[in-house]
């Protein structure tokens, strides 16, 4: 097996054949490396010796990270962890548009529009991330700290309209079937977490937004645990860690299931992790616990459905996947 406790190799993956890791630390052949291979957006590398794996996760603000990848382990689920945006509530249209109008600004040319390229690089990383993308490409003698100026300009003039009822329309949609399915894993007496790259005050209106339009409450209440990468950095107030360790990176999903909802790793075989996203689902399998991908998102053009333990179109399977066999 070229992958331990992954795969058995490159292309059962779906992953990219590399001879050596981006940071040249690891080349395949050399230092019992058995094999390298990388997913499509060039966001996780995995290396394979004879008993184990390692993930190196990338990082477009120059701090990546090596990870461990352990051995999935099977159990009764316990717990449910999910994504906001793209699988539970459908933003990232909006949230794109956002990037595209901080570069605008960084530009200074309101015609400005991102590329279809652009799409991958835009979405399901953190903001800054994202900014650092938007610059390289469009605007290198400008700074990420420039642009999220502008970003939380756009998104605070924005958000106040949403919650004032004069918004974009169709900002936050609820993902079909997300209500029943909610409902179907209260039922089964399964913790639910809502776990998200997105700052609080960006992410927290959605899930409002989009509980209000199912008439289900408040989210505070319905979830067992909801974590969200923090709160912005701004002068002369405290900020947040989550814009260097955002999905790929396990953070958010091991901190969910661990302070959130008080499960030991030992306890990860009964943990499942849905995502939309390829970032997701690393971020999923390299915290060690069980991704399923729900489709809409990009995991095939990311490259990851290999990695997924399932994957389903819609959330009344997938429920059914979860629920214990009679």
């Amino acid at each position: 097996m070229n992958f331990p406790n992954v795969g058995v190799d490159e292309a059962e993956l779906g992953l990219e054949r590399l001879e050596s890791t981006s940071d040249t630390r690891f080349r395949r052949g050399q230092n019992g490396v058995r094999a390298i291979g990388g997913t499509g957006d060039g966001k996780v590398e995995f290396i394979g010796f004879e008993d184990h794996t390692l993930a190196l996760v990338n990082s477009a603000m120059g701090y990546p990270a090596y990870y461990p990848v352990d051995v999935l382990e099977s159990g009764k689920v316990e717990a449910v962890l999910m994504d906001l945006d793209g699988t539970t509530v459908h933003s990232e249209e909006f949230w794109i548009w956002i990037i595209q109008l901080a570069t605008a600004s960084l530009l200074e040319n309101p015609d400005f529009e991102l590329e279809d390229s652009d799409i991958p690089y835009v979405s399901g990383h953190s903001v800054s991330e994202h900014l650092q993308h938007c610059i390289q490409k469009y605007a290198p003698h400008k700074t990420v700290e420039e642009a999220r100026t502008f970003y939380f300009e756009h998104t605070h003039r924005e958000m106040k309209l949403i919650l004032e009822g004069k918004g974009k329309p169709g900002a936050f949609r609820p993902s079909p079937g997300i209500k029943e399915f909610l409902y179907g894993l209260k039922e089964l007496g399964v913790k639910i977490g809502l776990v998200t790259s997105g700052l609080y005050e960006k992410a927290y209106p959605e899930i409002l937004d989009a509980f209000k339009t199912l008439d289900m409450g408040d989210p505070a209440e319905f979830y067992d645990a909801i974590i969200t990468a923090g709160f912005a950095m701004r002068k002369g107030e405290a900020g947040t860690l989550g814009e260097l360790s955002p999905k790929p990176h396990p953070w958010l999903y091991a901190e969910t299931a661990r302070v959130g909802l008080g499960l030991d790793y030992a306890q990860r075989g009964g943990v499942v992790g849905i995502e939309d996203s390829g970032a997701g689902i690393c971020s999923i399998r390299l915290a060690g616990f069980t991704p399923l991908g729900i489709g809409g998102g990009n995991i095939d053009e990311s490259g990851t459905r290999g990695l997924c333990h399932g994957f389903f179109n819609h959330f009344e399977p997938m429920l059914e996947s979860i629920r214990p066999r009679t």
